[in-house]
C-alpha cells in the first residue's frame, strides 16, 4: 500500500505545478540574459548550464520547505534522503541543448513517485508557459483543460516524435531504426526534450513518441501525464516500459509501432 493516501496525488500535483511553474520562470528570465556559464558531462555535446543548477536548486529549496520528509533526486546531483516513502524526481531543465541555442523546446519536470509509480507530475514549457499536470487515477490536463491522446488508428498518417542518444555508436542503431519507420508514417519529429514530447502525445500533438536511454527524471512526470490521457506504454518488444525502451503511443497504432521497433 502507498505511504501516501490516493487523496493526496492532487495536493502533490498541485505542489509539483506551482514549483515547476516557479522554476521555469526563473530559467526564462536567465536564459534572457545569456546562459552564462556552461559545462561538459558525458559528452562534449552533453552540457550543463548555470540555469539547470540554478533551476534544480530551486525545486530542492522549495520540496524542502513544503515536503521535508520526502526523498528528492536531481539530473544535476541532488540526492536527498527522506522518510515517507515518496521520492521526487526532477530535471531542472530538460531540453538543455535546446535552452543553450535559444530554441523553445524546453521544459521544467517534476514528478512525485511512490512503490507503484508515478504519482504526481508537472511539466511546465517556461517559453510557450504551458503548463501540463497529472494525478494518478485523476486524468491529466493543460491549464482547466482535460487532455486526451489523438485518436489515430492509420500508421500512414501518424507523426512521431523521437529522441536520440549523446553515443554516436548508439545513434548509428537509432539511425537504422528511424530509417524503417520514416517511410512507413507521416513524419517523424526530434524535439528535443523527452518531458515535452510526452505532455505531446497526451494532448495529441504526437500520435507517439520512442526513445531509448532515458533517465528517470527524464520519463516519470511526463509518462504518467501521457497514460492519464490515454496514451499506451511499452519497451520496444511489448514488454512493461523501461528507461531503457520508452514507447508511448495513442492505442490504435501502438501494436504497428512496436511491429517496426521489434524488426
Amino acid at each position: 500500500m502507498s505511504p501516501i493516501a490516493p487523496h493526496n496525488a492532487l495536493e502533490l500535483m498541485n505542489i509539483a505545478a506551482s514549483i515547476a511553474r516557479q522554476a521555469g520562470d526563473l530559467v526564462a528570465t536567465g536564459r534572457a540574459r545569456g546562459t552564462g556559464n556552461v559545462d561538459i558531462k558525458s559528452s562534449p555535446t552533453d552540457v550543463v548550464t548555470q540555469w539547470d543548477q540554478a533551476s534544480e536548486s530551486l525545486i530542492v529549496g522549495r520540496l524542502g520547505d513544503l515536503r521535508p520528509n520526502d526523498s528528492v533526486l536531481g539530473e544535476e546531483g541532488t540526492q536527498t534522503p527522506g522518510t515517507s516513502g515518496i521520492t521526487w524526481l526532477v530535471d531542472p531543465i530538460d531540453g538543455t541543448t535546446n535552452f543553450l541555442y535559444n530554441l523553445s523546446g524546453y521544459a521544467v519536470s517534476i514528478a512525485a513517485t511512490d512503490k507503484a509509480g508515478t504519482l504526481a507530475a508537472a511539466v511546465y514549457l517556461p517559453v510557450t508557459r504551458e503548463l501540463f499536470v497529472a494525478a494518478r487515477s485523476h486524468g491529466a490536463w493543460l491549464g482547466a483543460r482535460k487532455l486526451t491522446c489523438s485518436p489515430c488508428h492509420d500508421l500512414s498518417m501518424a507523426l512521431i516524435g523521437t529522441g536520440f542518444s549523446y553515443s554516436s555508436e548508439r545513434r548509428d542503431a537509432q539511425g537504422t531504426r528511424i530509417a524503417k519507420m520514416l517511410p512507413q508514417v507521416r513524419d517523424i519529429r526530434r524535439c528535443g526534450a523527452a518531458a515535452a514530447d510526452l505532455c505531446y502525445v497526451a494532448d495529441g500533438r504526437l500520435d507517439a513518441y520512442f526513445e531509448e536511454f532515458l533517465q528517470p527524471w527524464d520519463l516519470a512526470a511526463g509518462l504518467l501525464i501521457a497514460t492519464e490521457a490515454g496514451a499506451v506504454s511499452s519497451d520496444f518488444s511489448g514488454s512493461p516500459i523501461r528507461s531503457e525502451q520508452t514507447l508511448l503511443s495513442t492505442p490504435g497504432i501502438h501494436q504497428a509501432i512496436l511491429a517496426i521497433l521489434a524488426s
